[in-house]
């Protein structure tokens, strides 16, 4: 048993120290030098009051802007949230906003850097579920805040900043980034944009959906209709298949014994992300609709596409490699096959690093004595690049309430149920990394693939055989190969029918491995398939192999 020491005198000594020590540390942080931006909108350049965010980006080098070097391995930058900022008014970011790399203003090292202020304004949706969100109205940009349309900034000025001396710093955003430049149709590819009734409706104010094509040699001389390759991915007007004339698939696409077939991608942006995931979501709105009932049929309307599931192939790449794969799983009898590369986790127990089915916490691993961080991304050496709190601290400096236009964001938003608020309800505090098990649930039971396919093989087995080709690294940088291992592995068991599907890996690659062949000869194996596919009576018009 401990005996309890009590002397008064000592006692009293010791309660005026602790008295004393507070009073001297309030005077230190009263007296600690002040770390401070203001960053004011003048009416010259908006005249309407702004809600949205506003940044400090900071950087060693003057050779691009410094909104042009922020990123998940880039220049320090620090964000808050503006509500109704009035022309003229100063939005403040100072040593309690939380930033990437650098957390703190204060953790700042000393020296010269180029500053710019920064803001992104964000527009009012009023949803057809009676929220009200306010975030940033992609302009065709793929939701790239720092480029994006209609957002500001400031010159740039070169600045010497010292924490332990202070610094007060005022700056003007006043210039406008200008539209995207839409490239021009060619003779090769061409672009198109509609605008979507269903998803307009959803979200309250006007959503657009985008197609880019590539067309096959002599389309526009010939009158008979070709196969197509859907292919999925990130937002981009560039070229499919990055296809230049001089390049090393053009010399190939214009040969006599090539396959003649369409080749498109979609444009697909939204308050989230760049990318809807091509699938319906109670946040993101119905995608998956849109695109199968809007967008397709006005793709084939336009171009003489043979409207046939089995002449309808995907592919895609990471986020595309997840779209490609679910697509041809939600619509087996839609689409005729389907090509995914590194895709995204096919099921959710590793998302980049976490799994969400048995882990307490998002940020780090408890083992019987100690505590691990966990990682979110590695280099194919094994080294790490950041850890999952580094990466979320990171999407929240970007934006709050989801609102980074990055990619975990997307994933909670797609996969997740809608908070309170109207906003998506968290699979884990940004902050703390404590998991919600009920969300986690909600992702299994609609956007696990595996899951999906474990719980209606009896009827989804047989509309997918010969369909699955799954290529990835086994290196990983996202770790996106263990997801897919564990499909494998399942898939070896099945029965009635026993389809193992097609998985290949590579050894000691990293993100995005999709194979040992180029694309030319991806497109031969594509058209392969399909002959295999299509009904024998039919000629074959669009190739003479």
């Amino acid at each position: 048993m401990y005996k309890r020491f009590s002397n008064p005198i000592l006692t009293s000594v010791l309660l005026v120290l602790c008295v004393l020590t507070t009073h001297l540390g309030c005077l230190t942080a009263q007296s600690s030098p002040a770390t401070r931006f203001e960053i004011t909108v003048p009416s010259s350049i908006h005249a309407e009051p702004i809600t949205g965010r506003v940044y400090i980006m900071i950087a060693r080098s003057g050779e691009r802007e410094p909104r042009l070097q922020i990123g998940r391995q880039g220049e320090p930058f620090f964000g808050r949230d503006i509500e109704n900022l009035r022309p003229g008014s100063a939005a403040v970011i100072d040593q309690t906003d939380i930033g990437w790399p650098v957390e703190y203003l204060s953790e700042l090292p000393a020296g010269d850097y180029y500053v710019q202020g920064f803001v992104n304004i964000y527009s009012e949706f009023r949803r057809a579920d009676g929220h009200v969100l306010w975030m940033h109205d992609d302009q065709w940009e793929g939701q790239h805040f720092n480029r994006s349309p209609g957002n500001l900034y400031s010159d740039v000025q070169r600045f010497h900043l010292d924490p332990d001396e202070g610094f007060e710093i005022s700056l003007v955003v006043d210039n406008e980034i200008p539209p995207i430049e839409i490239p021009e149709n060619t003779e090769w590819v061409e672009r198109f944009k509609i605008q979507s009734p269903m998803l307009t409706e959803f979200w309250g104010r006007p959503v657009y959906l985008g197609a880019t094509v590539l067309l096959p040699r002599d389309y526009h001389s010939t009158r008979f209709e070709y196969p197509v390759l859907y292919r999925q991915g990130h937002f981009s007007l560039r070229n499919p298949l990055r296809f230049e004339v001089g390049g090393d698939l053009y010399d190939e696409w214009i040969k006599d014994d090539f396959p003649r077939m369409l080749v498109v991608t979609f444009q697909h942006p939204n308050p989230y992300f760049d990318d809807s995931y091509a699938v319906n979501s109670v946040n993101v709105g119905p995608y998956g609709d849109a695109l199968l009932q809007e967008l397709i049929p006005e793709i084939e309307r336009r171009y003489r596409i043979i409207q046939q599931p089995w002449a309808r192939l995907l592919d895609g790449g990471s986020t595309g490699g997840w779209e490609a794969l679910a697509l041809q799983i939600f619509h087996p009898d839609f689409f005729g096959g389907t090509w995914s590369y590194c895709p995204d986790p096919v099921t959710f127990t590793n998302v980049e690093g976490v799994n969400i089915y048995e882990d307490e916490n998002a940020f780090y691993k408890d083992k019987e004595f100690f505590r691990v961080p966990t990682i979110n991304s590695r280099e194919v050496n094994g080294d790490v690049r950041v850890t999952s709190e580094q990466r979320n601290r990171f999407e929240l400096v970007c934006g709050t309430k989801g609102r980074s236009g990055q990619q975990l964001d997307i994933w909670a938003a797609v996969h997740g149920p809608i908070g309170e608020d109207g906003y998506f309800e968290p699979l884990y505090d940004k902050r703390t990394g404590v998991l919600n098990r009920e969300v986690a649930q909600y992702w299994r039971e609609n956007f696990d693939l595996l899951y999906h396919l474990q719980t209606n093989w009896s009827w989804l087995g047989p509309k997918l055989i010969d369909k699955i080709h799954v290529y990835t690294g086994d290196m990983d940088n996202y770790y996106l190969n263990y997801p897919v291992e564990e499909m494998e592995a399942w898939m070896k068991t099945t029965r009635d029918p026993h389809y193992p599907g097609f998985f290949m890996y590579g050894r000691g690659r990293g993100h995005c491995y999709s194979g040992p062949v180029t694309t030319a000869q991806r497109l031969i194996e594509m058209a392969q398939h399909i002959m295999r596919q299509q009904p024998e009576v039919l000629d074959t018009p669009w190739w003479d192999y």
